[in-house]
């Protein structure tokens, strides 16, 4: 099996800025022309940035808009890329959404949202990028290592993160036969803007005394993972990788 990703399309949602905007940068520097995408006109500037640095480095790649969460724009995205650079080799879908409160007071208006987000938008990213994706490609999706947490006020971030690892195991397996990885990254806490608004002082501290160098997971730590199960780690296949410092264990 060929390992590079020279010249092959990747497809990366929530591309715009932190882990996303990091992926992209890293995978377009092995190689690979790259789909960046974003969710809203509020993110446009930040994702043709993106594009701007890779371009300017020589690479290939374009910006592209589209609400995941809405069955027939994840399916425009897709065709864009494909009718753009002629095939689909990899999607690596970062995006996610994050709230922290006692389930007793979560609304309903909450919970559709992050069950869209989290749930239903991966869910059709990993549909429509196997409806396209060429023999030998990879489909990566980005949880939580709350998957593997034993602590309240997460239940719906966690909660609307976890069908994401059933989802991986069932198209795994029903892409048998074209050698085409299905997995999952589950990060610890991420030092980024992410991450910090559903935080306090002393939760941050608290979190960051869970792993192993007291600190919070880096996206400088998540990407080479990234670009692993896209090239040499092929070979890992329906599999949740928790990437965390030993923040949480299963």
């Amino acid at each position: 099996m060929p390992n590079t990703l020279e010249g092959k399309p990747v497809f990366v949602g929530g591309a715009s800025r932190n882990l996303g905007a990091l992926i992209s940068r890293t995978l377009s520097d092995a190689g690979a022309r790259v789909a960046v995408h974003y969710n809203s006109e509020s993110s446009a500037a930040k994702a043709q940035s993106v594009v701007d640095e890779i371009t300017a480095k020589g690479g290939e790649a374009f910006s592209l808009q589209g609400d995941l969460t809405q069955p027939d724009q994840v399916e425009r995205v897709f065709d864009e890329v494909v009718n753009r650079f002629g095939s689909l080799h990899a999607s690596v879908n970062t995006a996610g959404m994050v709230v922290k409160k006692p389930l007793v007071d979560v609304t309903p208006e909450e919970y559709d949202r992050m069950f869209a987000v989290n749930s239903k938008a991966a869910f059709f990213v990993m549909k429509e990028a196997a409806k396209r994706i060429e023999d030998g490609g990879k489909i990566l999706t980005v949880v939580t290592s709350l998957l593997a947490g034993y602590t309240g006020l997460y239940s719906l971030y966690a909660g609307s993160k976890a069908p994401v690892e059933d989802f991986t195991r069932a198209l795994s397996k029903e892409l048998f036969g074209r050698n085409i990885s299905v997995n999952t990254i589950a990060p610890g806490p991420m030092d980024t803007g992410f991450f910090y608004p559903a935080e306090t002082d002393d939760s941050v501290a608290y979190l960051k005394a869970q792993a192993m160098n007291g600190d919070l997971t880096k996206i400088e730590y998540i990407v080479p993972w990234v670009k692993f199960l896209l090239t040499e780690g092929w070979w890992a296949n329906g599999q949740v990788f928790f990437v965390n410092g030993g923040f949480t264990t299963r």
